[in-house]
């Protein structure tokens, strides 16, 4: 697309007139209602990944604004925000879709469409204008964007028919984007209560579910009984840096390259840990979620590791990706390793790859081990189905706003 060009690349049938040049203010009117009593209205946030949500729930179960929220703006269904002060550059625009009424901050400018699509408005605004908005924005620290620059800000809509026609194609691939996102939670769920009902808990030595056929107890031992240190390391260069993997909380042990895009490794691998298939892998990284790091089976080809990481052979009287499995479960990992572990000024891990081993695990026999891992490979399976059916879908959304827009 040139320079000159008002046109998208891809449009609907019967469109052929160029994109008009308009203000923003041109198309929307402020809504400056105010609350009159104190929490008049659920107080709502306006965030840039969740769009508009409780505030109660995005901060964890506890409403975050003063005790006095008289003065508030009012935001009614159908109408916009964004949040005026941002730690970046980037500034995301959303629409209450959620309840018929809320309240937030008046760091937050409510407005709503006029003599334009909401659906189309809601997409124009938060694509094809973040140079702009940065640009606009002051500050040092915080940027600011003024609600009088944002309105004043110059941007190209088509006519309101061929609004609507972007508007409403657009609603529907967010609502397949969203229903994809909610069989994809749904599946994360089933897995997150599958891993406290089929393992011990609270000091039991046997699991609420299991499958039938196994009626022994768990037995409880340290790791090290399970697991022994693997010392192989990649001396002779037989793997280069084509072979280093990187290790994901929610992929497990995957390629660098094919996962990350390059190589983080260094000018020679010759020190890396040599990770077969099978092996256990320990990050010795804390995470979100995993302040300790996380534990993951290599059930992939042999590759290498960074020497940060501890690499453990799986004994006989284990299946190896039940040790994943087991610690999947953040408060089990955390807990186990909370005692092993302490943390440098860096918050890296002091803890070397024998002391690792030195907790305890409460773990079936090898056969039991062995079908609780492939019932949740299962799991796996349909979970990472349905996210690459939810990353196509997004990639195919970016794909034609980058068309569909000028």
């Amino acid at each position: 697309m040139t320079e000159t060009t008002k046109k998208p690349v891809i449009r609907f049938s019967g469109f052929t007139e160029d994109w008009e040049e308009h203000e923003v203010g041109e198309v929307i009117e402020d809504y400056i209602e105010k609350t009159v009593i104190q929490n008049q209205y659920p107080v709502l946030t306006s965030s840039q990944q969740q769009g508009i949500v409780f505030q109660e729930e995005y901060f964890a179960d506890r409403q975050v604004t003063t005790y006095d929220n008289i003065g508030y703006f009012v935001l009614p269904k159908g109408y916009f925000t964004y949040r005026s002060r941002s730690d970046t550059d980037v500034f995301v625009f959303n629409r209450n879709d959620l309840i018929d009424k809320g309240i937030i901050s008046y760091y937050y400018p409510v407005f709503k469409p006029k003599n334009s699509d909401s659906n189309f408005l809601l997409r124009r605004l938060n694509h094809g204008m973040r140079a702009q908005l940065a640009m606009a924005a002051e500050g040092t620290g915080q940027k600011v964007l003024a609600h009088s620059k944002f309105k004043n800000m110059v941007f190209h809509i088509p006519s309101l028919l061929e609004q609507q026609e972007i508007g409403k194609f657009f609603d529907i691939f967010d609502n397949l984007i969203t229903l994809q996102q909610r069989k994809c939670d749904k599946l994360k769920n089933i897995k997150k209560a599958c891993l406290g009902k089929m393992f011990p808990q609270n000091g039991s030595n046997v699991p609420e579910i299991r499958f039938k056929g196994f009626t022994e107890v768990w037995e409880q031992r340290k790791l090290e009984e399970y697991l022994a240190v693997s010392s192989e390391k990649n001396t002779d260069d037989q793997y280069d840096k084509t072979d280093v993997l990187s290790v994901s909380g929610d992929y497990g042990i995957v390629n660098q390259i094919e996962f990350q895009g390059r190589s983080f490794a260094g000018a020679s691998v010759s020190n890396y840990s040599v990770v077969h298939t099978g092996d256990v892998v320990y990050t010795k990284s804390p995470l979100n979620s995993n302040p300790f790091g996380i534990i993951k089976t290599n059930k992939g080809k042999t590759g290498i590791v960074s020497t940060l990481y501890a690499v453990y052979h799986p004994k006989e009287n284990t299946f190896p990706n039940f040790v994943q499995t087991y610690f999947e479960q953040h408060a089990r990992m955390n807990n186990y390793m909370n005692p092993l572990v302490n943390k440098g000024a860096k918050n890296d891990m002091k803890v070397s790859s024998e002391n690792a081993l030195k907790g305890f695990v409460v773990f079936p026999k090898y056969e039991e081990q062995k079908k609780i891992s492939e019932f949740f490979e299962v799991i796996d399976n349909f979970i990472i189905l349905h996210q690459r059916k939810l990353e196509k879908l997004k990639n195919l959304k970016k794909a034609f706003l980058d068309k569909m827009f000028v």
